[in-house]
């Protein structure tokens, strides 16, 4: 288990968040600071504490194996790396400000801490890597903050 990717979500990932200026455009992709906020609080983090759940995985199981030495390892995501389950359009925004998605994000990351400190063995399905752990969703959450952190010309070290 990595605690400095562990402690980096916990207590240095907001702050990372907060000093994103929300008119800087992306390095790549089409989504602005508060679209990519709002992908990580309601996408990655509610799929990663259970509340948006998937029953299939879409990964053919042949590369799943494959697909997961990627994630366990610290080679980052590539520049532009599709999530099939998005579409081509963006969804229309949540909320009004960034600092309120940011509040949201801070939220679903406290349920996600939370959940696996009372079920520490529970599994997590994901829609591309399969069933997770808790060891395996922190690794893919800091795989995934990172990728869009660089998004937007921030490169944290850890």
């Amino acid at each position: 288990m990595s605690i400095e990717k562990e402690d980096f979500l916990r207590t240095r990932l907001v702050s990372h968040f907060q000093q994103l200026n929300p008119s800087e455009p992306p390095r790549w992709g089409k989504m602005s600071v508060q679209h990519m906020i709002e992908h990580f609080a309601f996408d990655a983090l509610q799929n990663a504490n259970g509340k948006l759940r998937f029953e299939k995985i879409l990964t053919p199981p042949e590369n799943l194996d494959r697909m997961r030495s990627f994630m366990m390892s610290d080679k980052p995501f590539k520049e532009n790396t599709m999530n099939t389950l998005m579409g081509e359009e963006l969804i229309p925004l949540k909320f009004k400000t960034v600092q309120a998605a940011i509040g949201t994000l801070q939220e679903e990351l406290i349920y996600f801490f939370e959940v696996y400190q009372n079920d520490p063995e529970m599994i997590i399905r994901n829609p591309f890597w399969g069933d997770l752990n808790f060891e395996q969703n922190v690794q893919l959450l800091h795989k995934h903050a990172l990728h869009h952190l660089r998004q937007f010309g921030i490169e944290p070290i850890g």
